[in-house]
């Protein structure tokens, strides 16, 4: 079985509707507290139910926040979904998503070497003067500086992380600075973001989202988005997954159209900035993740790695 898991505090959007009507694919919605009374037609999992299930971890995971979606990860899970696909709920699928997943086969993947010892998925995309959200800031001067060619690795992918056009979720201090008319087609410039192959990834592990992404069953219940650290949650996830599967992530093309939801860029701004202080003390000291989180994050993470079941 093949899930798809999201959370909305939004009617049912267009791209919901098409994602429940993916063949070969089930679609778990997670609720909150704002979430309207429209789900009747859909797999929903609502407050009442996240509580009656999932008490313990119901209460360490605060409402009116993504992080509810890893109820929504343990319920595809327990389920027995071999695949689960994180995304967003304004995140219209293409025609083309979720064919050819990668994920649990062994794939020939390009491999850049970069100079930093992290990797930019988007500096091998036509928008690369833009840098995917988590990403070190301080390593930006050197970003787009590589010290080897690419060369083909067989890989076992665990993470297929497809990219996305439109309006895309990357770091507000890259948007603080843009004129609003052009915020709707955040990366149009005449042309939609395309990559240079596919799929690829570096020799250094990179960041990537939850909101086009599909996991492998076996990175659970390592994959949790963490609570308590504003838009790190799925970022330091993704570190901390690497830390413990080594190259297991393929990059690949968009696969979706971000219709972007309202955003305050200053509070982004704000919450962003526990990773720009600290995302590359983080990655220089991944045996030591742990001390990097709130303790009520770690608290949490112990009891969702208590919900899953064989």
């Amino acid at each position: 079985m093949k899930a798809i898991v999201t959370t909305t505090i939004n009617p049912p959007t267009e791209a919901l509707r098409k994602y429940s009507q993916m063949e070969g694919w089930k679609l778990y919605v997670v609720g909150d507290k704002k979430t309207p009374d429209l789900y009747q037609d859909f797999n929903y999992l609502s407050p009442e139910d996240q509580e009656k299930k999932y008490l313990k971890l119901s209460k360490l995971i605060p409402w009116n926040c993504i992080q509810r979606r890893n109820l929504g990860f343990i319920e595809a899970y327990n389920d027995g979904a071999e695949i689960i696909a994180t995304v967003d709920d304004d995140n219209i699928p293409t025609k083309d998503w979720g064919k050819g997943c990668t994920v649990n086969t062994h794939q020939d993947v390009h491999i850049y070497y970069p100079k930093n010892n992290v990797f930019d998925p988007l500096t091998h995309t036509n928008k690369s003067y833009y840098w995917h959200r988590g990403y070190p800031i301080q390593l930006l001067a050197d970003k787009n500086t590589y010290i080897d060619t690419k060369t083909a690795q067989h890989r076992r992918v665990l993470v297929q992380a497809d990219l996305w056009t439109g309006d895309p979720d990357i770091d507000a201090i890259a948007r603080i600075g843009v004129n609003e008319e052009f915020i709707d087609d955040f990366f149009y410039d005449g042309e939609d973001l395309t990559v240079e192959q596919s799929p690829y990834a570096g020799c250094v592990m990179g960041p990537f989202n939850s909101q086009n992404t599909f996991l492998s069953r076996e990175i659970f219940p390592t994959y949790f988005l963490f609570p308590f650290i504003g838009r790190m949650d799925d970022i330091w996830a993704s570190y901390v997954t690497q830390h413990y599967y080594k190259d297991c992530v393929a990059y690949c093309k968009p696969s979706v159209r971000q219709e972007r939801n309202k955003h305050n860029l200053v509070k982004d701004l704000k919450d962003e900035m526990i990773g720009y202080e600290n995302t590359l003390k983080l990655l220089g000291d991944l045996d030591n993740w742990e001390r990097y989180l709130p303790k009520s994050a770690i608290i949490a993470y112990n009891q969702y790695m208590k919900e899953f079941r064989e």
